[in-house]
C-alpha cells in the first residue's frame, strides 16, 4: 500500500469507530475509539479462527505500513507534547513546580527500578528467562505517564486544581524523562558498558540538553509572532516549531520531547500574551485543539488494533496479571515517598494521593516505546505485559477515575 492509502484507511476507521463511540458508547473520546478497536480486533480474531476471514492478517500488513514506534516517537508525540504544553499556566506550573519535579525525575526513575525489580521476580518465578536489563527496560517505558485520557475526565469530575496542574506538568515532563532512561538502558541492553558517569552525562546531555533547546526555539518563535498579526503565517510558524525543532533536536542529540514541552509552555504563555492578536489567539487554539484531537483518535485506534500482533502463551498471561497490580504499587510508591520529602504534595488536598496514583494513566508512548525494542523472545514478552498493563490502565483506571476523585474530594 502506500502511504496516502495507509492514511486514508486510518481515518477512515478513526471516524467510523468515533462515530460508533459517539452514538453507541458514549465514552469518553480517547477512551472509547481504543475501545471500540479493541473489540473489532478481538472479534476479527475469533472470526479467523473458523477460517471464514483473513481479517488479522489484513490488520498485521496495515500495522507494518504504519510502523507505531517510529510514527509516535519520531513524529506524533512531538505535536501531542507541543499542544498539550500550549495551554498548560505557566504560573500553575511555577506553584507546583517541586511536586512536578519530583514525580518528573524521582517518580520517574524509583518506578523504573520498583517495576523492573519486580518484574526480574515474576519473570522467574514462572520460569522465563528475561535479563535484569530488558526488565529494567519495561520499567522505564511503563513508567511515564499519559496525560491524554486523564485530563478530560478530571476537569468534568472537578478534580482539585493542585492535582489536575500535578498531573498535566508531571506527564508533559514524565515522557521526556522516561525516552531519556529508556535509551541509556537500550544502550546497556545493546552491549554498552553500563557506566554510571556516561548514563549520567547521557541523561544531562538529553534532559537538560532539551530544555535548553526548546527554550531557544521558543524564543525565536515568539520574535516572528510578535513582529506580524496574520494568523495563517503564526499558525506556519508554530508548526516549523514543532516538526523542524524536533527534527533538529534529535540530530542535536537532545531530548526532542522535553524541546517541544518547554517551546510550547513559553509560546502558550509570553506568546499568546505579548505576541498575538486575539484574532490569532482564537485561530491558533482551534487549529492546534483539533490537530491534538485528530492525533490522539488515530493514536488510540493504533493501540487497540494492536492486539492483533500479540502471541500469548499462559505464562505470559499469568506475568500480566501480576505485573497490572504491581505497576500500580510502583506508582503508589513514586508518589507516595516524594509525597513524605514534600507535605505540600498531601497537605490542603483531600486524597491527592490516591488520585495521583490511579490518575496515572498508561498509553501510546509505553506501547511505542515496547515496538521499537529488537526483535527477539523479550521484545514479544515485553510487549505482552505492556499492552496489558496500558489497556487496563485506560480502560479500568480511566473509566472509574471520575468516581474516585468524586469519592476522595466530597
Amino acid at each position: 500500500m502506500t502511504d496516502f492509502q495507509v492514511a486514508a484507511i486510518l481515518l477512515t476507521l478513526t471516524a467510523a469507530l468515533a462515530y460508533v463511540n459517539a452514538r453507541v458508547l458514549r465514552l469518553p473520546s480517547a477512551i472509547g475509539l481504543m475501545t471500540t478497536a479493541l473489540i473489532a480486533s478481538i472479534a476479527g480474531l475469533a472470526l479467523d479462527a473458523t477460517g471464514l476471514t483473513d481479517i488479522g492478517a489484513r490488520v498485521t500488513s496495515l500495522l507494518e505500513e504504519v510502523d507505531l514506534a517510529y510514527a509516535l516517537l519520531h513524529g506524533m508525540l512531538g505535536v501531542l507534547l507541543f499542544a498539550g504544553a500550549l495551554h498548560v499556566n505557566l504560573g500553575d506550573l511555577r506553584e507546583q513546580r517541586a511536586p512536578i519535579a519530583a514525580l518528573a525525575l524521582v517518580g520517574t526513575t524509583l518506578s523504573t527500578a520498583i517495576v523492573g525489580g519486580v518484574t526480574y521476580a515474576v519473570f522467574a518465578g514462572l520460569g522465563v528467562d528475561l535479563p535484569l536489563i530488558h526488565c529494567l527496560l519495561f520499567g522505564a517505558l511503563i513508567s511515564p505517564t499519559d496525560p491524554i485520557a486523564v485530563l478530560g475526565i478530571l476537569k468534568s469530575a472537578g478534580a482539585p486544581r493542585s492535582v489536575e496542574v500535578t498531573i498535566t506538568g508531571e506527564s508533559l515532563f514524565n515522557d521526556g524523562v522516561g525516552v531519556v532512561i529508556f535509551l541509556a538502558l537500550l544502550t546497556v541492553a545493546a552491549g554498552g558498558e553500563p557506566d554510571a558517569t556516561a548514563l549520567g552525562r547521557l541523561f544531562a546531555q538529553e534532559a537538560l540538553g532539551g530544555a535548553v533547546f526548546g527554550v531557544a526555539i521558543g524564543y525565536v518563535g515568539f520574535l516572528l509572532l510578535r513582529s506580524i498579526d496574520q494568523y495563517s503565517v503564526e499558525i506556519l510558524i508554530t508548526l516549523a516549531m514543532v516538526f523542524g525543532g524536533y527534527a533538529a533536536a534529535e540530530a542535536l542529540h537532545v531530548s526532542a520531547p522535553i524541546a517541544a514541552v518547554t517551546s510550547g509552555l513559553l509560546v502558550g504563555n509570553h506568546g499568546r500574551s505579548l505576541a498575538m492578536s486575539e484574532r490569532t489567539r482564537d485561530h491558533l487554539d482551534t487549529f492546534w485543539e483539533l490537530i491534538d484531537e485528530s492525533l490522539n483518535a488515530v493514536l488510540f485506534l493504533l493501540i487497540g488494533l494492536e492486539v492483533v500482533h500479540l502471541e500469548v502463551t499462559t505464562e505470559l498471561a499469568i506475568a500480566a496479571a501480576v505485573l497490572i497490580p504491581a505497576v500500580l504499587l510502583a506508582r503508589l510508591a513514586s508518589v507516595g515517598l516524594p509525597a513524605l520529602a514534600l507535605p505540600r504534595l498531601r497537605r490542603g488536598t483531600p486524597g491527592a494521593i490516591a488520585i495521583l496514583t490511579w490518575g496515572g494513566l498508561r498509553g501510546g508512548i509505553s506501547v511505542a516505546l515496547a515496538l521499537s525494542l529488537p526483535p527477539g523472545p523479550a521484545r514479544e514478552a515485553i510487549l505482552v505485559v505492556t499492552y496489558a498493563v496500558v489497556v487496563f490502565s485506560i480502560l479500568v483506571q480511566g473509566l472509574t477515575l471520575g468516581r474516585l476523585v468524586r469519592r476522595v474530594t466530597r
